[in-house]
């Protein structure tokens, strides 16, 4: 064969090589993202996943999440603040047994207030206020769709109704105190 020949074919390894190399840290890359994805959002991952056309779409969606989460200006609530709203939400709860329409809401208008004292879009739709919170508290994000959905839904009879509205009640609660409690992570962190 010839040194001609013998560079041709080098020269070909070394891209099937390199290509091989660099497919190969892709899939890498694309592991790592993925595991880290899974960790931060936990069950909102796969939440996230199963809705989305693909898998891939998905994980842009989480990541746009994560980017539009790091340019939220996060505060702590002072320690004031923090009473007045304890001190609210005892109030909504003991409205919920003379008026249980009233108390959900409230109780649904009290978490946008933490939130929107914390820095969250408290003002946008009730899709953006979970995608939102989803990337701190993927563990309590379900529940606050959940309790929308509760507030939301209008079917059934009246005691059905009341249910429903229990429910929102107790996932307004759930997301309502993990507000308050990852405020105080937040501020012990700084």
């Amino acid at each position: 064969m010839s040194t001609t020949g013998w560079i041709i074919i080098v020269a070909l390894a070394i891209v099937i090589v390199a290509v091989l190399g660099l497919l190969a840290a892709a899939r890498v890359s694309m592991s790592r993202r993925r595991a880290h994805l899974r960790e931060q959002f936990g069950p909102e991952y796969d939440r996230t996943v199963e809705r989305a056309p693909s898998r891939d779409v998905a994980e842009q969606e989480l990541e746009d999440r994560e980017r539009d989460h790091d340019e939220l200006e996060l505060r702590p609530l002072s320690d004031a603040a923090r009473t007045r709203f304890l001190r609210d939400w005892e109030v909504v709860q003991k409205q919920f047994v003379d008026d249980p329409e009233r108390a959900a809401a409230e109780a649904e208008r009290l978490v946008r207030s933490v939130m929107r004292e914390r820095g969250y879009p408290a003002d946008s739709g009730s899709k953006e206020r979970a995608d939102a919170i989803s990337v701190e508290h993927p563990d309590v994000v379900q529940r606050y769709r959940e309790g929308c959905d509760a507030l939301e839904t209008r079917s059934g009879g009246s005691e059905e109704r009341t249910e429903n509205l229990r429910r929102a009640m107790v996932d307004f609660r759930a997301v309502f105190e993990t507000l308050l409690e990852g405020e105080r992570e937040m501020s012990a962190a700084r």
